[in-house]
C-alpha cells in the first residue's frame, strides 16, 4: 500500500484506511443501505484482508458503539500491527449522542478509549464535533486536553473531525491533522485541504463513497488531492476493500475488481 505522511507530524499513513463503525453501531447512520452488525469471526477475516492490502490504518470512536470493544479484542497481541485512530467529544447511548469537550470530559474519555482498545497509546486522537464554533470547542478545554496526552506521550497526532468545511478551516491552526468529507459530490471542503498541506496538517478523508451513494471507481480523484493523507473507507465487505485499494492505486490489489455494485458503503 502506498503510503503517506501525516502532515509534519512524522506519522506515515496507508493511502487507505479502514473505518470501523459498522463494527459496533447500526443505529442513527445515514447510509445507503441497513447493515446487520458483524461476527467476530468476521472482523477478523476483514482485518486479515486489510492487513494483506496493507491497510493499516484503523479508525473508530466512542460514539461507534462497540467499535473500539470490539477491535482491543480483535487485535490483542498485534497492536504493533497497526495505526489507531479515535476521538473524544461525543458519546453515543444506543439512541442519541452527547457531546461534552470539557478537559476533563476529554481526559476521562481518553483514558476509556485505551482501555476498550487494550493499548496504552493512540497514534491518532481528533475531537469529533458536533457543528458548534471551534472557538467554543476550545474555551472548554478540549484542545488542553489533548495537547497534555499528547506531551505525556498517550497520543501522537492531536486534530479535529469536523462536521463541515467552515469548522474544519477554522481547526486548522490548532490541528496536527483533521478529518473532512470529500467525496465526488462533496467538494466545499477541497480549499481546506490544500491550505492543510500549506500548514503541514494532515488530512484524513471520511465518506468518501458519500456513505454508499457514490461508486468505488471515484476514490481515485479523491486521493490524487494534494493534500491528502488517507482515504477512509468505512466497510464490513472484505472485496469491497480490495476494490477501493485498486482504485487509489495499491499494487497488491490490482487485480480486485473495482466493480462494487451492491457494496457500496461510505
Amino acid at each position: 500500500m502506498l503510503t503517506r505522511p501525516l502532515g509534519r507530524t512524522g506519522i506515515e499513513v496507508p493511502l487507505l484506511g479502514l473505518g470501523t463503525v459498522k463494527f459496533g453501531r447500526r443505529h442513527g447512520l445515514k447510509y445507503r443501505r441497513p447493515f446487520e452488525l458483524p461476527t467476530d469471526a468476521q472482523i477478523a477475516d476483514l482485518l486479515a484482508r486489510a492487513q494483506s492490502l496493507g491497510v493499516n490504518l484503523l479508525d473508530t470512536a466512542p460514539a461507534y458503539g462497540s467499535s473500539e470493544e470490539r477491535l482491543g479484542e480483535a487485535i490483542a497481541g498485534k497492536r504493533s500491527d497497526w495505526l489507531l485512530c479515535t476521538k473524544a467529544g461525543e458519546s453515543f447511548d444506543g439512541s442519541v449522542s452527547r457531546y461534552d469537550f470539557r478537559e476533563t470530559t476529554v481526559m476521562s474519555s481518553v483514558e476509556r478509549s485505551l482501555r476498550r482498545l487494550r493499548t496504552d497509546r493512540l497514534d491518532i486522537a481528533l475531537l469529533h464535533s458536533d457543528g458548534r464554533d471551534v472557538p467554543q470547542i476550545e474555551a472548554a478545554g478540549a484542545f488542553r486536553a489533548l495537547r497534555r496526552l499528547q506531551r505525556e506521550g498517550v497520543v501522537g497526532a492531536v486534530g479535529f473531525s469536523g462536521k463541515g468545511a467552515g469548522d474544519s478551516a477554522a481547526a486548522l491552526p490548532i490541528s496536527d491533522a483533521l478529518m473532512c468529507s470529500v467525496n465526488a459530490r462533496c467538494r466545499e471542503a477541497v480549499p481546506v485541504v490544500a491550505e492543510a498541506q500549506e500548514r503541514g496538517v494532515g488530512v484524513l478523508v471520511k465518506k468518501p463513497l458519500a456513505s454508499g451513494f457514490e461508486p468505488v471507481s471515484t476514490l481515485a480523484a479523491t486521493a490524487r488531492l494534494a493534500g491528502v493523507s488517507s482515504v477512509i473507507l468505512g466497510t464490513l465487505n472484505a472485496d469491497h476493500l480490495a476494490a477501493a485499494a485498486a482504485a487509489v492505486g495499491c499494487s497488491r490489489a490490482r487485480h480486485a475488481l473495482p466493480d462494487d455494485r451492491g457494496n457500496r458503503d461510505a
